[in-house]
């Protein structure tokens, strides 16, 4: 799955599960601040994001995530 793919999963899982305005989600878009996810939501979207991923997600790996994009980089590789 290429970036592309992977931001289409996460800005679907955004949408549907936790009922943000599709306009909100951008790659700039702050996780905290623009789409007002606490850290709660945050483990919840990493969750339902797991099933399209190839390789475990270590947890510290999300201590620097601020934004989408960050989201995306972060979780690509483990999508090979």
């Amino acid at each position: 799955m290429d970036k592309n793919e992977l931001y289409s999963k996460i800005k679907e899982v955004l949408v549907n599960d936790f009922d943000i305005d599709e306009a909100l989600i951008t790659p700039e878009a702050s996780i905290e601040e623009d789409l007002e996810l606490d850290s709660i939501d945050s483990v919840e979207m990493i969750v339902k994001i797991k099933p399209f991923l190839n390789s475990k997600i270590e947890p510290a790996a999300f201590k620097s995530v601020k934004t989408v994009q960050d989201v995306v980089d972060i979780l690509e590789p483990l999508t090979k």
